[in-house]
């Protein structure tokens, strides 16, 4: 009998030792795949820094760029050629699939990443080219405007492809998180057999001792309570760090739409800059030019032609040279009418309505006081007026209308301008796409933009054959 519970405590020590080496070979296992999965997460972010930090270079390199295509003078210092550098050695470095780190050099194995650089390679090659061709000093001033144009056609298309990269970086790494919690979850269920099959095997055999079973569920009484005590305090750390998530990734949201309305407006902001150093230009120097053409041209008029057709061709060319004059003076006017800054927003409409009526034969009226200036900022009158160009302009091409009426009035601190047409009108659904985000057609994300970036609301009224109206408001 005493032999018979020796060897019976042996097996039951022989499965004690086993069951605790399997359930520390578990844990063990556990833990070095979360390490393991840590040190990926980290090299992951890494990945998704350099990643994101090629839109941003991309982004200032075309800065650098147009500022000295335009020969523009700025207060970034940063040299060109440097930048260049890093952004083309990080992309270098993310095709090939080795990010160098302090500790060696990050490497990953993804079919769809390699695609996906792969896909981008061309459209790199060519931005890299471009931007070489800019910073080129021996290069003619129409060969880096050229470079320059390919460079913004080519840059959209970039960030599209980079933000997919960088989405994929993301995804792949939620999927390596969502591999660690399924083998957990194993190790989890492999360890509660293993203990459940430890109680059966080595527990079961002294259930007799009525004290030690006691003991026993006293002991995993507490232990129970305690663990769920834990469970609640970890579920409520859980619930915590989602709520953190959410709030993160929710700034993450509005800074990415502050930065896009940031670039909007120094984009615009650029263009109007452009404009009217264009204006003055012509007016000032191909406007000059003509109009002294013109007066030497009259002024040989008194020369009496021994042919009469060639009195009637010089004839001919000096009323060319007027209509070129006044072409010139209207693209003037068109690009930054020098009316707007000398008398206000309702003067600037009121000759936009007289000007764009002339041309196209439609009656077109102004609503507002043109005598009176409205006083706000210079960017608010620019941006009401291009509104209202372009508003015009779309009901002149596209809406088939006889009658159009621009109405600017001010109430209190808001400033309210409407641009009506009695046109051919249209449904407001098919000016939406899918996700109810404005499409670019007929002008209307310009429109929108401006608006946005005036702080203003836009609302669009319109029906089949019934015409429409779009109204800006904007507060003072």
């Amino acid at each position: 009998m005493e032999r018979l519970d020796k060897s019976v405590a042996s097996s039951l020590t022989r499965f004690y030792i086993v069951a605790l080496c399997v359930v520390a070979m578990l844990t063990i296992s556990g833990l070095f795949l979360i390490r393991r999965t840590i040190n990926n997460l980290n090299h992951d972010s890494r990945m998704v820094n350099v990643a994101g930090r090629q839109r941003m270079l991309s982004q200032r390199l075309t800065k650098l760029a147009i500022l000295n295509v335009g020969q523009m003078k700025h207060s970034d210092s940063t040299q060109f050629s440097a930048l260049l550098k890093i952004w083309k050695d990080s992309h270098e470095n993310l095709a090939n699939k080795k990010l160098p780190v302090e500790n060696g050099l990050v490497t990953w194995k993804s079919a769809a990443l390699d695609s996906m650089f792969l896909d981008l390679m061309p459209v790199f090659d060519s931005i890299y080219l471009n931007f070489l061709l800019v910073n080129d000093p021996i290069v003619a001033a129409p060969a880096k405007a050229q470079a320059l144009s390919l460079i913004l056609e080519k840059e959209p298309l970039f960030l599209a492809k980079m933000d997919k990269i960088v989405f994929q970086f993301d995804k792949e790494s939620f999927q390596r998180l969502e591999n660690l919690e399924r083998i957990e979850w194993i190790l989890d269920i492999m360890t509660i057999l293993v203990l459940f099959a430890e109680g059966i095997l080595i527990f079961r055999p002294v259930v007799n001792t009525t004290r030690r079973v006691v003991k026993m569920l006293t002991e995993s009484e507490n232990a129970l309570q305690l663990s769920n005590q834990k469970l609640k305090e970890a579920n409520n750390q859980l619930l915590e760090a989602q709520n953190e998530l959410l709030r993160v990734e929710e700034e993450k949201y509005e800074l990415q739409l502050a930065e896009d309305r940031i670039r909007a407006s120094a984009l615009i902001e650029g263009q109007e800059e452009e404009r009217k150093r264009f204006a003055l230009e012509l007016h000032d120097g191909i406007g000059q030019m003509l109009t002294g053409l013109k007066l030497h041209g009259e002024k040989l008029k008194s020369v009496q032609f021994h042919d009469e057709k060639n009195q009637k061709r010089f004839g001919q060319l000096l009323a060319l040279i007027q209509d070129i004059i006044q072409t010139t003076r209207q693209i003037s006017f068109n690009l930054m009418p020098s009316v707007l800054s000398d008398f206000g927003l309702n003067a600037a409409l009121r000759l936009l309505c007289e000007q764009t009526a002339e041309l196209s034969g439609i009656k077109i009226e102004f609503d507002g006081d043109a005598n009176k200036r409205i006083e706000m900022s210079r960017p608010m009158e620019i941006g009401l007026y291009r509104i209202a160009q372009e508003a015009l302009n779309n009901a002149v091409k596209h809406a088939n209308a006889d009658k159009i009426k621009i109405k600017l009035e001010q109430n209190k601190n808001r400033i309210f301008l409407e641009i009506a047409d009695n046109g051919k009108g249209f449904l407001i659904s098919n000016l939406k796409s899918e996700e109810g985000i404005f499409l670019t057609r007929n002008g209307m994300e310009n429109i929108r933009t401006r608006t946005q970036l005036l702080n203003g609301e836009m609302e669009i009224i319109s029906k089949v054959d019934s015409g429409t109206n779009l109204i800006v408001r904007v507060d003072l």
